[in-house]
């Protein structure tokens, strides 16, 4: 099977509010994705709306099927790449941080909330998601959601891992001084669990953060294949399933676990 083409759209804030402003990136984006051999588009953490928008964060969510979710359909279908993208969305009072995953045709492959919420900030806008496993296929892999602040957690990867995601998929708004997530937390959530793991970045000044940028794409065997400086950029890089079989031979953690230990160490502790 051939690998699959991933582009990782790490792109300045611009003006926080303005969807349609980002949804004419989306487009432009996705064209020059396409014309770089490129069969999945992923965008950052609340890509549409901005993150430091504060108290119209509830003006701005959509509920599942709204208008912006739909011109995204039309952008994925027109351009027939899939596309992962972060949004608020609306469900009844709640407001939850999202990424929904569009296919190629247009039809909505998957939508995970994010169950770890980042802060009194998001706290406050935000209700968190309660479903830790999210995938869908896409041409031959198996993808896996996350958000952000989720894969800093080494349960939700090894769920991941455990289910069968094969990439998973993190749009993210990783602000500074917590560069080392980037640099070496992630790939080595990606090693330890034999999964591609493509980590999608804001970058640059927003409100009161500043967005870390370095994007990356980091692989099973511990290799990051594309990594993105602190400015906007469009990163493209391949995920092959013979790597990830590769890399989970060379170094068995998931075949050599014993889970019979481990019941203790997930139960709540006091520090």
């Amino acid at each position: 099977m051939a690998p699959l083409r991933v582009a990782l759209l790490q792109g300045p804030p611009g003006v926080p509010g303005a969807v349609a402003e980002s949804l004419a990136a989306l487009e432009r984006a996705a064209r020059t994705a396409v014309g770089r051999g490129a069969r999945l588009l992923v965008t950052s953490e609340l890509f549409l709306t901005g993150y430091a928008v504060g108290g119209r964060m509830a003006e701005l969510a959509e509920p599942a099927g709204g208008a912006s979710e739909q011109r995204v359909a039309e952008i994925a279908a027109r351009h027939r790449i899939g596309i992962v993208y972060g949004a608020p969305e609306r469900d009844g009072d709640a407001v939850l941080n999202t990424a929904r995953f569009v296919g190629a045709d247009g039809r909505l492959l998957a939508a995970y909330r994010k169950t770890h919420l980042f802060g009194e900030y998001e706290r406050e806008i935000f209700r968190p998601g309660a479903e830790p496993v999210v995938q869908a296929g896409f041409d031959g892999v198996r993808i896996g959601l996350l958000i952000c602040y989720d894969v800093e957690f080494p349960e939700t990867v090894r769920a991941h891992a455990l289910t069968g995601t094969e990439l998973l998929v993190v749009p993210t708004a990783l602000m500074r001084p917590y560069d080392f997530v980037a640099h070496t937390l992630v790939p080595a959530r990606a090693y330890e669990n034999g999964l591609h793991l493509a980590y999608v970045n804001r970058c640059g000044p927003e409100g009161r953060y500043d967005f870390a940028g370095l994007s990356c794409l980091a692989g099973p065997d511990g290799a990051v294949r594309a990594r993105a400086g602190g400015g906007a950029e469009l990163l493209v890089g391949d995920v092959d399933p013979a790597v990830l079989r590769a890399a989970r031979a060379e170094t068995p953690y998931l075949s050599d676990r014993r889970p019979e230990l481990y019941g203790a160490l997930t139960r709540r502790t006091t520090p």
